[in-house]
């Protein structure tokens, strides 16, 4: 891609809530930028239908400038009501009338390839476009970072796939399943099951669910509430208000931030979920493993000797970041960014160790704490950006 022409300033990867609200940041600061992805598909896609937002209103809005495209101000427009849950598809719907309001010109093109090119980056898209910027804000969510257990790495993917596979459970009506994990994801699959009359147990290696916003009384208490808790939503009483502050957050020593992220973002399951779980078989403290093919069905082992027998095996079992798992990023990029544990090591700007390379949403966490994983966390990553990019280009 050797003289390929630099046709903007700033290529923003992705357009879910993090790469669309860092559009519209950018925009209207007057830097120079294309946006490429589908918008909001990971959650439109590969979430199912049915599910609910475990985050409460205030902290679902994708964060914009002026602080006027809101999800309260969306169901005004559209005559909808917001339910206690909020409805994934009113989010799906409202983050696609954030994207016409605020960065109407998303290209939906792949980019397939971004390489250094020492003063910036060469990008080529999938449709053989080719140019070069000067940074490149990767914004591609979790999707590509799906983990699978060391048990299921063999199993066919015909009997065994992650949550993130589904969008209608209604395909495994007349199967037996069994639902691994336990957190929010695996739960609340787990009750979608059932409610389509499909027979379902969830398996878990925890040996207590982890209940949240079973004390509602402790978010109503006026000034007390608010020491308590943050806006942003994030975490239990009092670690709240630390992880909605990255910049204070990250100034304590590591293991500390790790012990504190783990506390706010721990597997959980919110208190509304409890009266549609009654009825569904829970195995608490029981890990899988091993997991054999028997014809069209798999035989699930525990470590208790148990056996399950099962037409097929849904993965609740979250997603674990690593940077070498960017399929659009070359190898002497990916491999230089300088990581921990799969994720990128973050400065000022959510800048990588590759100037102009920047990272946000969830693998900006490692450097900025567990706020970066949620859609509140959309704020403080799109001003970091403008902030940081605007004084290198002069501007600030």
């Amino acid at each position: 891609m050797r003289g390929a022409t630099q046709t903007c300033d700033v290529v923003i990867i992705g357009a879910g809530p993090y790469g669309l609200s860092s559009a519209a940041y950018l925009r209207a600061a007057g830097v120079e930028t294309r946006v490429f992805g589908d918008p909001m598909s990971f959650w439109q896609n590969q979430m199912p239908n049915g599910m609910f937002l475990r985050s409460n209103l205030g902290a679902s809005h994708i964060a914009d400038p002026k602080g006027v495209l809101t999800l309260s101000k969306y169901c005004e427009q559209s005559r909808a009501s917001i339910s206690k849950p909020i409805p994934l598809d009113l989010f799906v719907n409202y983050g696609l009338w954030y994207q016409q309001q605020a960065v109407p010109h998303v290209e939906k093109r792949t980019v397939g390839h971004v390489d250094h090119n020492g003063s910036g980056f060469n990008v080529r898209l999938g449709d053989g476009e080719e140019f070069a910027c000067r940074r490149v804000v990767v914004a591609t969510g979790i999707g590509s970072f799906a983990r699978r257990p060391e048990a299921f790495e063999n199993a066919p993917s015909t009997l065994a796939s992650h949550s993130s596979e589904h969008k209608d459970f209604n395909k495994f009506k007349g199967k037996k399943i069994a639902v691994v994990g336990g957190g929010q994801s695996a739960l609340e699959s787990a009750a979608l099951l059932q409610e389509a009359g499909i027979d379902v147990e969830v398996i878990t290696r925890r040996q207590k669910l982890n209940w949240v916003g079973l004390h509602p009384k402790l978010h109503h208490l006026g000034l007390i509430s608010k020491l308590l808790y943050s806006d942003r939503d994030v975490g239990p009483a009092g670690l709240s208000r630390l992880v909605a502050m990255p910049h204070v957050f990250r100034r304590f020593p590591r293991t500390f931030q790790n012990r504190t992220a783990y506390r706010a973002i721990r597997p959980a399951v919110a208190g509304w979920l409890a009266p549609r779980l009654k009825n569904i078989p829970i195995t608490l403290g029981r890990q899988i493993v091993s997991v054999r093919p028997v014809g069209e069905r798999l035989r699930l082992k525990l470590d208790d000797d148990t056996e399950r027998v099962v037409d097929h095996a849904i993965l609740a079992t979250g997603y674990r970041v690593n940077v070498l798992r960017y399929s659009f990023l070359s190898k002497s990029v990916s491999g230089n960014v300088r990581s921990v544990e799969g994720y990128p090591v973050l400065k000022r700007g959510l800048e990588s160790s590759i100037p102009g390379l920047h990272f946000v949403g969830k693998p900006a966490a490692w450097s900025f704490g567990p706020i970066l994983g949620f859609v509140s966390g959309a704020e403080f990553a799109s001003k970091e950006l403008v902030r940081f990019i605007t004084r290198s280009n002069g501007r600030g």
